[in-house]
């Protein structure tokens, strides 16, 4: 596992800030909500680009098997939650995600080559969120963080992979394009805390 989180920290623009931490670790009930609605949704993405692209098996295959297992984890979270007292409700987005969708192209293949990138992104941001917050969480959620790091680093090459496909050529520099704004959003101030936000100030 050590070699694929090196590769994330390699690929990802920066890490997260200390004061995010800080922000997680005082927040733990809100982090498992959000948490738990970022595997609803990292599942629902599968979902809909397999009824969107039903003619690319490699996509199908990929997709299904993630969105099997965001909502299994999905459950998991659940699980905690419901062990903590914690109640599943509504909350806002983050900016985090809508903000890196901003820059998609709006038509094939490019379209599908960006979303495909961002989910990467998503995914290696998530992994190595994982990774920083487990030395410092209870040893029942450390265990269950580091338990998700193995499948985030795998649909992170499998997005870029797949990514990689459906352009037919490098997407280096749509990559780097989207690291850029991926920078900010996690280094820049955030006015509400979320599994994705930037740091936020008291």
């Amino acid at each position: 596992m050590t070699a694929a989180l090196d590769a994330i920290h390699s690929f990802l623009p920066c890490r997260t800030p200390q004061r995010w931490i800080e922000n997680a670790l005082a927040n733990q009930d809100l982090m498992l909500i959000d948490h738990a609605h970022c595997e609803k949704k990292a599942a629902s993405t599968a979902l809909s680009l397999m009824y969107r692209y039903v003619d690319n098996p490699d996509l199908l295959n990929k997709m299904s098997r993630l969105a099997r297992e965001e909502l299994r984890h999905f459950e998991q979270v659940l699980a905690i939650m419901k062990k903590r007292g914690v109640i599943y409700d509504h909350l806002t987005p983050a900016r985090y995600a809508a903000g890196l969708r901003q820059a998609v192209r709006s038509e094939d293949p490019g379209r599908l080559v960006d979303v495909l990138i961002v989910g990467a992104i998503i995914e290696a941001r998530s992994c190595e969120r994982f990774a920083a917050l487990a030395p410092h969480l209870d040893d029942r959620l450390a265990e269950f963080y580091n338990s998700l790091l193995k499948s985030e680093a795998r649909h992170y090459r499998d997005y870029l992979t797949l990514a990689e496909q459906a352009a037919g050529e490098s997407i280096d520099g749509r990559v780097a394009a989207f690291l850029a704004i991926e920078q900010r959003l996690i280094e820049e101030p955030d006015t509400e805390f979320r599994f994705h936000s930037g740091p936020v100030s008291d």
